[in-house]
């Protein structure tokens, strides 16, 4: 029987591990992933963006906000990510989070990207896909399920993108 003073230990230890764990997640297996909630935004161009018309394409599903720091440092490298998988059925979408969105449109023409980049200014996708840090990076299998969550970006993230679409690309 484990002593308190070594259970209050264990406890911390615990806290500690599960605070310390990187933002990032690993791929969720094909059999335990939930269905992607499905919705339809107006894209900037103007045309309606619906998941549930995407199947059969992987989709890398990128929440941000234009004072996100990290957003706008991720922002370049999702736009070559989404240029180097478009031709194997990669699409990559962009959800800007703000009730405002004029401070995204005048990031986007300084930092132009060729993806779709839709506006939640509402929030309520955002809630739908419980966007706790920005960014927050939903990957999305070709059968519509949720596969990979990373929340926060840091240098190097991109490669842990780039790594889970290659394996779901395999399956």
């Amino acid at each position: 029987m484990m002593r308190r003073g070594s259970f209050w230990l264990a406890f911390a230890a615990a806290t500690l591990a599960y605070v310390a764990m990187p933002l990032s997640a690993a791929p969720l297996a094909a059999a335990t992933s939930p269905l992607a909630p499905d919705f339809t935004l107006k894209a900037r161009d103007g045309s309606n963006l619906r998941l549930a018309e995407q199947q059969g394409s992987i989709v890398v599903l990128n929440f941000w906000a234009s004072w996100c720091g990290p957003c706008r440092q991720e922002m370049p490298l999702l736009d070559t990510m989404a240029s180097e998988y478009a031709e194997l059925g990669v699409q990559v979408w962009g959800v800007n989070v703000e009730a405002e969105n004029d401070e995204a449109k005048t990031f986007l023409q300084q930092v132009p990207v060729s993806f779709p980049i839709m506006f939640d200014t509402t929030n309520q996708l955002a809630k739908t896909y419980a966007v706790e840090a920005m960014p927050t990076t939903v990957i999305i299998d070709k059968n519509g399920k949720v596969r990979a969550i990373h929340r926060g970006y840091q240098p190097g993230y991109e490669k842990k993108y780039a790594d889970d679409i290659n394996a779901l690309l395999a399956e």
